[in-house]
């Protein structure tokens, strides 16, 4: 059982002022792009734990120890005492310090039910145990391993996102059940069937239990679950329940991964419950902890001794620095950074950073690249080929012209023999890889390639036939992907991610790739190829802060003014169907339209349906669909896939999406497909366009930032059209906000493990 130690106020790791809940991002598929504080350093929080070890000695010599030793601590001066428990001090110091030089074992800051599963999963792995050892029944048993999907013989490890949602099969009757719950609390009845999917066969019983298990439900608010478990409980629940305080708790922890956290401050936990009439929120903590709802971290001791640093902290405050300290002008310690999170990107994070420290360590110098390297196309492609040579890991940044360096690496590398492969974000990535190396099968979709729909497929281990393996777009990996894709290659295959640190980050939980770049893990290599043409001028300056005019003799970047929201979607619809394809020769069908949000007076819904007006009329007669429309299709959180619409009958939609015939159940299609000529900046990332039209229109400004003026304006390949109505919020965005913050604990983890030839 995992107690939370009491710990000094530290800094939010929200993205919004403390006791407050997060924001819905404003693109509604993705969180709003961030970066992690830094991780605090490990050395001064073990000088904190060490001097709260000693700080009980001190007092013995001074007199307060047992009687048996007061002669001899009478003896010394009140100087003399401190002098030596200072020297006492520093050797406790130095050999805590000395311990941290060694091998650090990844996985040992996890508690409660990641702790188990991570030793369940090594278990398994060094055959201490058969995995169906971990199963109450064989058919619970995972199923044989097959050579080309992902390997079913390692239950215990993340799985990849899957391609439709999980929804329990549930049977006829226990939705019925659910349904009667429901109306039983005064909840609608249309709950009951994701109600099921979420909690499985026994969702009624559970939710008569404990009503505030409806908080599990995407979309319910904890004043709906309040109302329902008040309808079913009566007087016998209180705010103060600890039912309701440990679903709220998983909850909050819920509600930050979709703004990108892994893991949140206690203190803003218990901030945000007492927001929600929790009377004693550290309390409610401490039952989340203890009941498994949260796993708690301390970021940078020794979990070995968790309350060491709180010995002396009986109010949350740190220990009071010493005279002899204060004279020696020694700092001190930093205030411990305590964090809670959720047991799936716990272990997620800590099987990335083992992974990563694995490919790493078990590379080995390949065959002589040298003439693959002088007969790269660029310097900077150069530089990359020698340095993935010799290195397990490397993170290669740059914009979009950058994106041939890599195409020349993986073509050196198939020239070499070596089983080499691209993995990129969309369909359109995927094809300008290919282009660009020349060979179809050298380009994936990164979720082509984890569902084994695309690439090699697996060898008889399970792992990923290949010895090189490159990741565009690495920016949109999220840390359960990032997880499952290493435990997917071998020791000794090279992986490179490559990206552009300053788009929008991935829309689930982490920032893997700033997360590897910050924490200086391995080599990089920074591109200095710049992106071209005026487009590419205007982008590398909002990169760095800075919105400048450029000069377009071509009208590849154009301004358009507007009043009000109204103007901003009649003038879109003009650019789109009319003026680009005069000026441009580019086809509506190869423009796209960029705005802030879905909602909104010139969100994706309305631009979408001024466009279809405009461009493909019809009455919608399959689910608000006709053949001809541009669509995007959402098979799992955060992948947004265009297509357009072919035909539907009784098997549901059918859609072309990059030239794949893609089936969607007519179930499905309410919350899976949407119109796509007007999309979400998030939605965009990883994809270009000949043509792009971004709407900013006036209620915009609030969700501008540098990362996503950076990524919409971005998308266009020959021409941009900016219709303007922000007035200075553009220029201001730009300037004076970058990205938000995300709270991850997987740049610690990357630093806490020694690897060879780590970048200085």
């Amino acid at each position: 059982m995992t107690a939370l130690p009491g710990e000094t106020p530290g800094t939010v790791g929200t993205d919004t002022p403390q006791g407050t809940e997060p924001p819905a991002a404003t693109d509604a598929e993705g969180p709003a792009h961030a970066e992690a504080p830094d991780a605090a350093e490990a050395e001064p929080e073990a000088e904190a734990e060490a001097e709260a070890e000693v700080a009980g000695e001190t007092g013995d010599a001074a007199g307060d120890g047992p009687a048996g030793e007061a002669p001899a601590a009478a003896a010394l001066s009140e100087a003399q005492a401190e002098l030596a428990a200072q020297r006492e001090l520093r050797e406790k110091i130095a050999k805590r310090k000395a311990e941290k030089e060694g091998p650090v074992a990844a996985g040992t800051k996890l508690s409660g039910p990641a702790a188990d599963l991570l030793a369940a999963v090594r278990a398994v792995e060094s055959g201490e145990k058969a995995g169906t050892e971990f199963f109450d029944s064989p058919a619970a048993a995972p199923a044989p391993r097959r050579a080309a999907p992902a390997p079913a013989g390692q239950p215990l490890r993340p799985a990849p996102a899957p391609a439709a949602p999980v929804d329990r099969t549930a049977s006829p009757e226990a939705t019925d059940a659910v349904r009667a719950v429901l109306t039983e609390g005064g909840a609608p009845e249309a709950l009951a069937r994701p109600a099921t999917g979420t909690l499985g066969e026994q969702a009624a019983e559970l939710l008569r239990a404990d009503p505030w298990q409806l908080l599990a439900v995407p979309g319910v608010r904890p004043e709906q679950a309040d109302g329902f478990a008040r309808a079913l409980l009566g007087a016998a629940c209180g705010p103060d329940d600890e039912r309701r305080t440990a679903a709220l708790v998983g909850w909050l922890l819920e509600r930050a991964a979709l703004q990108g956290h892994t893991a949140l401050d206690a203190e803003a936990v218990r901030a945000a419950l007492a927001e929600r009439a929790v009377s004693d929120p550290e309390e409610a903590v401490r039952n989340a902890v203890e009941e498994g709802v949260a796993l708690v971290f301390q970021e940078g001791t020794d979990p070995t001794e968790p309350d060491a640093v709180y010995e002396d902290e009986e109010d949350g405050e740190a220990p009071a620095e010493t005279e002899a300290e204060a004279e020696a002008g020694s700092e001190a310690p930093e205030p411990v950074q305590v964090l809670l999170g959720l047991d799936r990107y716990a272990l997620a994070e800590e099987s990335l950073a083992d992974g990563l420290a694995r490919l790493m360590n078990a590379c080995e110098k390949g065959a002589d690249w040298a003439e693959a390297a002088a007969a790269a196309p660029s310097p900077s492609a150069a530089e990359l080929i020698r340095t993935a040579a010799t290195a397990g890991l490397v993170a290669h940044s740059g914009g979009e012209a950058a994106r041939a360096e890599p195409a020349a690496l993986i073509a050196a590398a198939r020239g070499l023999g070596l089983r080499a492969l691209g993995a990129t974000h969309s369909a359109d990535g995927r094809r300008r890889l290919a282009d660009a190396v020349g060979a179809p099968d050298a380009a994936v979709t990164l979720a082509g390639l984890l569902s084994a729909t695309e690439g090699p497929g697996r060898d008889e281990d399970g792992a990923l036939a290949l010895d090189l393996l490159v990741v565009l777009d690495a920016p949109q990996l999220d840390v359960e992907g990032a997880a499952v894709l290493v435990e997917a290659l071998a020791d000794g295959v090279r992986l490179v991610l490559s990206g552009d640190p300053g788009v929008l980050g991935s829309a689930g939980a982490g920032r893997v790739f700033a997360d590897v770049l910050a924490a200086r893990a391995c080599p990089q290599v920074v591109s200095r190829t710049p992106d071209p043409g005026p487009i590419g001028e205007l982008v590398s300056g909002i990169g760095i802060g800075e919105l400048t005019q450029v000069e377009a003799p071509g009208k590849e970047v154009v301004i358009v003014p507007v009043r009000d929201a109204g103007e901003a979607v009649h003038r879109t619809v003009q650019l789109v169907a009319d003026s680009v394809p005069r000026a441009f020769s580019i086809p509506a069908a190869d423009t796209q339209v960029i705005t802030v949000g879905h909602g909104g007076a010139a969100g994706t819904r309305v631009l979408n349906e001024a466009l279809k007006q405009r461009l493909n009329p019809g009455p919608g007669r399959f689910g608000g669909f006709d053949p001809g429309d541009r669509v995007i299709h959402v098979p799992a959180p955060g992948r947004a896939v265009p297509g357009v619409v072919r035909s539907a009958d009784a098997e549901g939609l059918h859609l072309e999406c990059g030239g794949v015939p893609v089936v969607v159940p007519q179930e499905r299609v309410e919350s899976a497909v949407r119109h796509g000529w007007a999309l979400s900046a998030h939605q965009a990332a990883g994809m270009r366009w000949p043509a792009a039209v971004v709407v900013l229109p006036g209620d915009a400004a609030a969700g501008l930032s540098r990362p996503w003026v950076y990524t919409a304006f971005g998308r266009g390949e020959r021409h941009l059209s900016v219709v303007h109505g922000v007035d200075q919020a553009l220029p201001h965005a730009v300037a004076q906000i970058p990205a938000q913050e995300r709270t991850t604990r997987l740049r610690a983890l990357l630093e806490a493990v020694p690897t060879p030839d780590a970048a200085s």
